[in-house]
């Protein structure tokens, strides 16, 4: 089997450069260097990143200049590392001096993963005494209603007369047919919906 470390480096902008990152993975020995100018917020946008992930194999490492230059949050790191794991991938940080190709680079790793799950019930508990506190206050969670409920009636009353059409009304009321719908139920058939 040939093993072989691959680099990959990133920066937000085009402004910025890559040669601090590109000096390093090449000191390093990295055979390969995927290049990105993209913001980390998210995996999806980061089509080298993808092309880099894709051409990792069994017993190859992955080496980044630093950890934020691979995931922008703990969560979307620790999912990176996890899944090079699983695929026998070794990950390294050169800043960091992380190396899960060792018992002690896989202890911070594990370590990380349990911050991220912290994290999360974090922001979930918080979320969670917020909407209580709202609850408590008299106010419901959720996205404000498109119609009001003047506005419902008047809809109602407008909807007695077939003539009116929903489409026509909705328009009037600046929403789609299915608002419509939703605020007042049921329409007779008879009644010409569009």
């Amino acid at each position: 089997m040939n093993v072989t470390k691959i680099g990959y480096a990133r920066v937000s902008t085009e402004d910025q450069n890559l040669n601090l990152q590109n000096d390093a993975l090449t000191k390093a020995w990295c055979g390969e260097i995927y290049k990105e100018y993209a913001s980390g917020k998210s995996t999806l946008a980061r089509p080298e990143l993808a092309n880099c992930l894709r051409a990792l194999r069994a017993g190859d490492t992955l080496t980044v200049w630093r950890l934020d230059r691979l995931g922008r949050s703990l969560s979307d790191l620790v999912a990176i590392v996890n899944d090079l794991e699983k695929r026998g991938i070794a990950f390294e940080s050169l800043s960091e001096r992380i190396d899960t190709s060792s018992a002690s680079g896989k202890l911070i790793v594990h370590v990380f993963a349990s911050m991220a799950e912290f994290e999360r019930n974090l922001i979930r508990e918080r979320t969670q005494a917020g909407l209580a506190a709202a609850r408590a206050r008299g106010r419901k969670g959720g996205r404000k209603p498109s119609l009001s409920d003047d506005q419902i009636k008047q809809i109602k009353a407008m909807l007695k007369d077939p003539g009116n059409k929903v489409v026509d009304i909705a328009k009037q009321y600046g929403v789609c047919r299915a608002t419509i719908f939703n605020a007042v139920g049921p329409i007779k058939p008879e009644r010409s919906v569009s």
